[in-house]
């Protein structure tokens, strides 16, 4: 018995996951010097361990790579598709400079604010062209969710 792969369909999902996952991994290292001063920070009390946070960026990233992927093969993807999800991809990885690097944790709150609302976008839109490609995105706007009262809650016990 043999298993037939389909290249271009592997090169399609393989692309679309590493991207995300490769600037995410990027972005994580770029910052990785600046989390001692978040370490020493007061964090509010749902906070997790710092370990979960790689772990659930990877399986996020990989899901919204896979969504994207998913379209792209099923030929689903249109410029309102790609532009959302690109410009959604952006300003995630902004995120991290500005909130551990930069330390303008009220304007990163401002900006995952405009995070919430791109992933709220692109999820509606990818949910119209495939109901699998938007279900996906559901953990990530849940994370964005709970990032966004972790942002705030840091700011405002650490000003």
């Amino acid at each position: 018995m043999s298993i037939s792969i389909n290249r271009e369909k592997l090169k399609t999902y393989a692309f679309s996951i590493l991207v995300p996952l490769l600037l995410g991994a990027a972005i994580g290292l770029l910052t990785s010097n600046s989390m001692e001063n978040y370490d020493h920070l007061i964090k509010p009390a749902l906070a997790p361990p710092p370990i979960l946070f790689p772990i659930a960026w990877s399986i996020l990233y990989a899901l919204m790579g896979y969504s994207h992927g998913r379209l792209k093969w099923m030929r689903l993807d249109t410029p309102d598709t790609e532009i959302i999800y690109y410009a959604q991809l952006i300003v995630n990885l902004l995120w991290p400079i500005l909130f551990f690097m930069l330390d303008w944790r009220l304007f990163a709150f401002a900006w995952i604010v405009l995070l919430d609302f791109l992933v709220i976008t692109m999820t509606r839109r990818f949910y119209r062209k495939d109901k699998t490609a938007g279900l996906l995105q559901i953990p990530y706007c849940l994370w964005l969710i709970f990032a966004s009262y972790l942002n705030l809650a840091t700011y405002l016990l650490n000003q």
